[in-house]
């Protein structure tokens, strides 16, 4: 897998992330424990992407 391909799939698995961390929060009685486990593995994929990549 290139670089590229891992960045742009690391993208995706950040954005899907989000969608459900969104999906967590507009419950009517939303998990917090999802969504900090859904928080931290977003910051995971976040702190991957700015180590491989650096802007």
């Amino acid at each position: 897998m290139s670089l590229l391909d891992r960045v742009q799939s690391l993208k995706a698995k950040h954005a899907a992330l989000d969608a459900a961390l969104d999906d967590e929060a507009r419950r009517p009685a939303p998990d917090e424990v999802a969504i900090a486990e859904l928080k931290r593995k977003k910051l995971k994929i976040k702190d991957e992407l700015e180590r491989i990549a650096p802007h």
